[in-house]
């Protein structure tokens, strides 16, 4: 494969940007389906704070970003990759492909939802197939938030890291609730309660 240009990869997932090809216009001839083909390791990257690179360059073009982040996928390893009928390729991903920017929420209590946008556009709704959950960085306590945008081929999924404002926002949100015997705050979406943390002592 000639991987000189992000936009060589998936050419035929480019054609929705620069539109239709001259010959379309031509008599179509039926083909024998393509093989997939296994590119291996594909010089992408995607960073902590949501870029994308190629070769160690930002891709500057957000409709090339949205498109690429279309048609990533997670394997049943846990690893990421491009994949199109035609062709595939594992990624690099430093923490999560996706990150959550702002918050919508109707109702209240046990009837509200929760509404995130990601960087890539997309809206998803926390609920049952697309829980929030917060990881603990195991040397400081400090809570990182996820919400799944989609399940992968196996037990991991695509998730957005929810940044810290709107963290701070779903924190403004939070209701205590005991689940079992502990009392948590959390916020409702959909029906399921979230937990974000422990009450605070002196809150109990």
């Amino acid at each position: 494969m000639d991987d000189s240009a992000p936009g060589r990869f998936f050419a035929s997932e480019q054609t929705a940007l620069v539109g239709p090809s001259p010959l379309a216009a031509k008599p179509l001839r039926i083909q024998p389906p393509r093989v997939q083909q296994d590119c291996g390791d594909i010089p992408f990257v995607i960073r902590r704070d949501g870029t994308w690179m190629y070769r160690g360059s930002p891709i500057g073009r957000k409709e090339l970003v949205c498109l690429f982040a279309s048609v990533l996928k997670r394997d049943a390893d846990g690893s990421f990759v491009l994949e199109t009928p035609a062709e595939r390729g594992r990624i690099e991903v430093e923490d999560s492909p996706f990150i959550a920017v702002e918050l919508d929420w109707t109702g209240q209590g046990r009837g509200q939802k929760l509404s995130f946008r990601t960087n890539v556009d997309q809206i998803v709704t926390a609920g049952p197939e697309n829980p929030i959950r917060v990881a603990h960085d195991p040397r400081t306590d400090e809570p990182t938030p996820y919400i799944l945008v989609r399940p992968g081929a196996g037990r991991f999924g695509l998730e957005a890291r929810i940044n810290r404002a709107v963290y701070y926002e779903l924190v403004a949100l939070a209701e205590p609730e005991w689940v079992g015997n502990r009392h948590l705050l959390g916020v409702w979406s959909s029906g399921i309660f979230f937990p974000l943390g422990d009450v605070p002592p002196d809150e109990a």
